[in-house]
Formats: structure tokens, C-alpha cells, sequence
């Protein structure tokens, strides 16, 4: 069984390679520009984690995985339109680089030349891996839309901002697994527990991810703490807040949201203490990772295989930066 960094190293070799056609370049040029910017490229190496659970990884696999990763990449380019987001990894985002409207179409072929990769496949499992694919998809942009709905929003509540997170985030992980899983003969039962897997790891890596914005250390988080806070983005902190605080708190946090006084962020900090979220983010946390390693622990294969799996999870909701 190879480590998540093996496989990593094996998928970026394939994937390293030219997608599409030289022309017409004001097209395909900035598509390979995004593409070069990197990523940690998680979701096709957990489709083929999750492929070789059940036996050496197959072709098909390699094919499934680069459609995720492209896939994945197209939603990004739009998102970044959406956002208005001027840069992506350091770099100059694709539409500020070549503009809307090269990078709409950009990211519409992206996701065509995905499809092109999932024709490849020769198993007799297509029809449910284009199903899966399809269905994952779609949830991702009705993720993205309520994401957008949200900040127009007063009142969030926690079960909304969690379904959200699902769809946007979650579901592509946990659907990376089971197409792997799919392309490698699992039965029913063991696909929808690593489904269950991914997805819940999905929900402990964001609220790990939005932990530490507000309460990680500089020196490991690598960028300045409190970004979220400074651009009122809702997050789990912030929605379990809201539900928390009393009137005199949520009063605060309102005047909060209109400053940009230098003392902003620390003073959101502190509302979020004493509310105790910092602790029930921990613990939220540790949840979504029990429900997580109960499904992994329920599939049926030999425990060593599922080890790379395992240390993969530990590493996405364990870290610090």
C-alpha cells in the first residue's frame, strides 16, 4: 500500500502533461496556466486511495482521477470570478490575468475535457461513475450558490452553514473515495461507508481550516491570523457565535462587521471565547473525526490497507497550518 505522499508524487508524473490542444491559444493558455499553479491535488489521490483498497490501482482509476482534479480546478476558476478573488496560491488569478470572460470559457472546457478523461474508463462501472460524477457535481454548485445566498443573509443557522459545507466541500471528497472504491469492485456497503468517511472528514477539515484563522498560530499558519474576521466571512465560528451570544454580544459583533478598526480581530476573538467556541470547535471537530474513522473502521477490508487512508485523515484535521 503506497502513502498518500507516494501516490502523490505517481498522479502529479501523469497528470504533468499538456490536457489540451495548442490552439486556439488565447483559449487553452490560460487553462494550462491554472493548472501550473499547483495544489495539493488531494481529491484524485484519495480516488486512488480509495481504488486501491481493494487491489492494485487500475487504469481506469488514473482516468477517474484526472477528471476530479480537472473537475475540481473549473470549479475553482469560477469560484475565483465570483469571489472577484485577485489571486489564487500567490498567483494572479485567471481572470485577472486574461479576463471574465477568456476565464469562463476556460473553466467550461476544463470541465468538457473532464468529461473526455471519464470516457476513457473501460469498466463496466461507467454508468455509475458518470452518475456519481454528475450527481457530486451538481451538488457542488448548488453548494457554491447557498455559499453566495449566505453573504447576502442576516441569519444563518448552524444546520444551514453545515449542508453548505457539505455540498461545496465534502461531497467531492467523499464521491473521490467511492469512485475509486467503484473502479475497484467494492460492494455497496463498503462504498457508502467511505463515502461516509470523505464526507465527514470533508465537515472536520473546513471547521479545522476556519479553527485555525481565528485561533492558530501565526509562525505554523503561515499567514496572518483573523483574514475570515477581517472580511466578515460567515464561518463556523462565527454562525455558532451568533446562535451563542447574548444581545449585548451580537450588538458587538455587528459594529464588528462594519469596522476595519485595527483592533477588530482580536476583539472578535474575544467575543468568540466567551462563548466558548473555541472549545466547541475542538470538539465538533473531534466528532466529525470519530463518525469519520467509525465508517473507515466499517469497511470491509484488512485493516493495513486501510492505514494510508488513516494517516492521510490524522494529517488534514490534526494540522496547524
Amino acid at each position: 500500500m503506497l502513502s498518500f505522499e507516494e501516490l502523490s508524487k505517481q498522479f502529479l508524473t501523469r497528470f504533468d502533461v499538456t490536457h489540451f490542444p495548442a490552439q486556439p491559444k488565447t483559449l487553452y493558455e490560460p487553462a494550462d496556466y491554472f493548472l501550473q499553479l499547483g495544489g495539493k491535488r488531494i481529491r484524485p489521490v484519495m480516488c486512488l486511495m480509495g481504488n486501491e483498497l481493494f487491489g492494485e490501482i487500475n487504469d481506469d482509476a488514473w482516468e477517474a482521477a484526472t477528471a476530479i482534479e480537472l473537475f475540481h480546478n473549473f470549479t475553482l476558476i469560477h469560484d475565483d470570478i465570483m469571489d472577484k478573488a485577485p489571486l489564487r496560491r500567490g498567483m494572479q488569478t485567471v481572470h485577472e490575468k486574461y479576463g471574465d470572460s477568456v476565464a469562463l470559457l476556460s473553466g467550461d472546457v476544463m470541465l468538457v475535457v473532464a468529461y473526455d478523461y471519464l470516457n476513457k474508463i473501460h469498466s463496466s462501472h461507467l454508468h455509475k461513475i458518470i452518475d456519481l460524477f454528475n450527481t457530486t457535481a451538481k451538488q457542488v454548485c448548488e453548494g457554491q450558490q447557498l455559499d453566495m445566498d449566505f453573504e447576502k443573509k442576516e441569519n444563518v443557522s448552524f444546520d444551514e452553514y453545515l449542508s453548505m459545507i457539505e455540498l461545496k466541500t465534502s461531497v467531492l471528497l467523499a464521491a473521490s473515495l467511492q469512485m475509486g472504491a467503484i473502479l475497484g469492485g467494492a460492494g455497496d456497503g463498503n462504498q457508502q461507508h467511505l463515502y461516509a468517511f470523505g464526507k465527514n472528514l470533508g465537515l472536520a477539515f473546513q471547521l479545522q481550516d476556519d479553527y485555525l484563522d481565528a485561533f492558530g498560530d501565526p509562525a505554523k499558519f503561515g499567514k496572518q491570523i483573523g483574514g475570515d474576521i477581517m472580511s466578515n466571512k460567515k464561518t463556523f465560528l462565527l454562525i455558532k457565535t451568533l446562535e451563542l451570544a447574548t444581545d449585548a454580544q451580537i450588538r458587538d459583533i455587528k459594529e464588528l462587521m462594519i469596522t476595519d478598526d485595527v483592533n477588530k480581530v482580536n476583539d472578535m476573538i474575544s467575543i468568540f471565547k466567551s462563548c466558548g467556541v473555541d472549545e466547541w470547535a475542538k470538539k465538533t471537530k473531534e466528532e466529525f473525526i470519530h463518525s469519520s474513522f467509525q465508517h473507515l473502521e466499517d469497511t470491509a477490508v484488512l485493516s493495513s490497507r486501510k492505514k494510508p487512508l488513516q494517516d492521510l485523515a490524522d494529517f488534514l484535521v490534526r494540522r496547524e497550518h
